[in-house]
């Protein structure tokens, strides 16, 4: 291990490397997805098209090369990120074009997954240059397995916004989405984040903190949201990279019957606020989404009964 906890990526031995060039390498742009954390999750055939590309395009340069020199791959480097994107894009296109072999890598993962890129990979797919996808080791993914949380559905929400309210707004908008929510999140924001998420979408919700995923100080906590919540409001904010992970509601994973049954099961004499704001934790769903059925249900039994 070295000093930031990442495993150091093997040397090479007796004369062998782990990559070879390969001189035909066919002409087009590839997303060549990298490691997280541990040296060693990067793959032979990443190694390979880093190796044997033109140009290899890199979120930060510095980063990228720390991780070829790793391994021996000695390549021409060139920045390719949100602030010069627009300039370099057409320069890259225009090579595409020519017939260059570009590798397009991020600091760590699959780029693309808010990593810049996509307007590259839009654009040269839409000019018709050929694109491949070097598949490799992915932040979303890795958490996602180890989590505990239904992995036959998920969306990948990216950052939520920063500040409170606008966090809770993109939350509610989220709610009502089958499967498992996927989020990152900055040491920093991560408490507040979790109470916006306990408050909106439920306390009740199973969810997972994934951090540091693949070194040294890996840790995935499980637990509801207002667990998870209050767990890190007291502890403070964790170090690392953290991904977020929020489990479907418990009406989501039951079918709608579960809804209707729980509001069947209130007391009709209560507010109806009460009654939604109860069921809502209990079945980690947004609350204006049960107050407007239960609304729509008594209105239903109010014709029936005329």
């Amino acid at each position: 291990m070295n000093d930031s906890g990442q495993e150091q990526a093997p040397q090479e031995n007796q004369g062998h490397r782990l990559f070879r060039v390969v001189p035909d390498l066919a002409p087009g742009l590839y997303v060549v997805s990298t490691p997280i954390g541990n040296l060693r999750d990067i793959t032979l055939r990443a190694l390979d098209i880093l190796a044997s590309a033109d140009i290899v395009c890199a979120e930060d340069t510095r980063v990228a090369a720390k991780l070829l020199s790793a391994f021996g791959v000695s390549v021409r480097l060139r920045p390719y990120h949100d602030h010069n994107g627009a300039q370099a894009r057409p320069v890259l296109l225009n090579e595409l074009q020519n017939g260059a072999r570009i590798a397009l890598m991020s600091d760590a993962g699959t780029p693309l997954v808010s990593d810049p890129g996509y307007k590259l990979v839009r654009e040269a797919a839409q000019q018709g240059a050929a694109v491949y996808s070097i598949p490799g080791a992915s932040a979303p993914l890795a958490a996602l397995a180890s989590s505990g949380l239904p992995t036959d559905c998920f969306t990948f929400a990216g950052f939520p916004p920063p500040r409170s309210s606008a966090r809770r707004t993109f939350l509610k908008e989220l709610g009502a989405i089958r499967g498992t929510l996927i989020f990152f999140e900055g040491p920093s924001r991560l408490v507040a984040s979790l109470a916006d998420m306990a408050a909106v979408l439920g306390g009740a919700r199973e969810a997972a903190v994934a951090r540091e995923l693949t070194k040294k100080f890996e840790e995935t906590r499980r637990g509801t949201l207002a667990e998870l919540a209050a767990h890190y409001a007291e502890a403070g904010p964790p170090r690392g990279e953290i991904v977020v992970l929020v489990g479907p509601g418990e009406a989501m994973v039951a079918g709608a019957g579960a809804l209707d049954a729980a509001i069947a099961e209130a007391d009709d004499t209560r507010p109806v606020k009460e009654v939604a704001a109860e069921i809502a934790e209990k079945l980690g769903l947004p609350r204006r989404d049960v107050y407007a059925r239960i609304l729509e249900l008594r209105q239903d039994n109010e014709g029936e009964e005329a």
